[in-house]
């Protein structure tokens, strides 16, 4: 049986007039692309590169479910690219400002947060940073079971990056519907390697409430071995006491005021 990576492959080599033509374009062996097609194989890191270069995709959203993924590339890759340009309005040296010492902050993380759509839970999502020309961007996808043994659906949004006195900011909106802005502050590291990142976001809860909230949240980078595939299927609703959840992170996640204080603050 196909899988979405095939079925998504498939639909990507049909906007080009042969598939010969895809593997002229790509470098690649036609009976070698053939098995990617019929699912016997799954495309190395170089070869899956230039496969997401040539058809304008993330690897991750290879790995979509197939209906979602058809959705994303009927909308045109114009109106899917424009998701990261910044607004006019903004100061060019502003952002260029933001940039300095973002390149250690590249790379995938799992974001933890109390759900704001389903209190009392968990919710880790995949976050993806990148450089492209106009800074340093990323993709956040979120992964919500409904109910069990039913299809996941998915929410994916788009966003800027940057670091301004030693705080890591974040803005994005959500690109399949249309409905959400949220932004998240981050306390940057100070350690030789970044594991985790705290700080607060701000959003809304997806459901017919639409409650603005403010939580703690929790990025944890990811090992670079995990594939993205693999971090998408672990991304989704957690119990509080899921194995998953340290007892740094129940700490990190709690939202709770101490006494005297006059705001909801992050903690460091």
């Amino acid at each position: 049986m196909q899988d979405d990576f095939v079925a998504n492959l498939r639909l990507l080599c049909g906007y080009y007039p042969s598939i010969a033509e895809v593997c002229r374009r790509l470098h690649i062996n036609r009976s070698q692309f053939n098995r990617y097609l019929s699912g016997r194989y799954r495309p190395r890191h170089a070869a899956l590169q230039r496969i997401c270069a040539l058809f304008g995709v993330e690897e991750h959203e290879l790995y979509l479910p197939h209906a979602e993924f058809r959705t994303l590339v009927q909308v045109g890759r114009d109106v899917r690219a424009a998701a990261f340009e910044p607004p006019a309005e903004w100061p060019s040296a502003l952002l260029a400002r933001g940039q300095e010492g973002m390149a250690r902050y590249l790379g995938c993380y799992f974001e933890y947060y109390r759900s704001m759509s389903r209190p009392g839970q968990v919710i880790r999502t995949l976050v993806c940073l990148e450089t492209r020309e106009q800074g340093t961007v990323y993709q956040r996808t979120e992964r919500m079971q409904v109910r069990p043994g039913t299809r996941p659906c998915h929410n994916r949004y788009h966003g800027l990056a940057f670091r301004l006195a030693d705080r890591i900011f974040l803005v994005d909106y959500e690109t399949l519907n249309g409905n959400e802005v949220t932004q998240t502050i981050l306390f940057p590291s100070f350690q030789s390697q970044v594991h985790r990142l705290t700080g607060l976001k701000l959003g809304v809860a997806d459901n017919s409430e639409r409650m603005p909230s403010c939580v703690r949240v929790v990025y944890e980078r990811l090992d670079e071995k995990m594939s993205v595939r693999r971090a998408l299927e672990k991304c989704g609703l957690l119990s509080p006491d899921a194995p998953e959840l340290d007892a740094e992170l129940h700490d990190r996640l709690r939202n709770d005021i101490d006494p005297g204080e006059q705001h909801f603050r992050a903690r460091h």
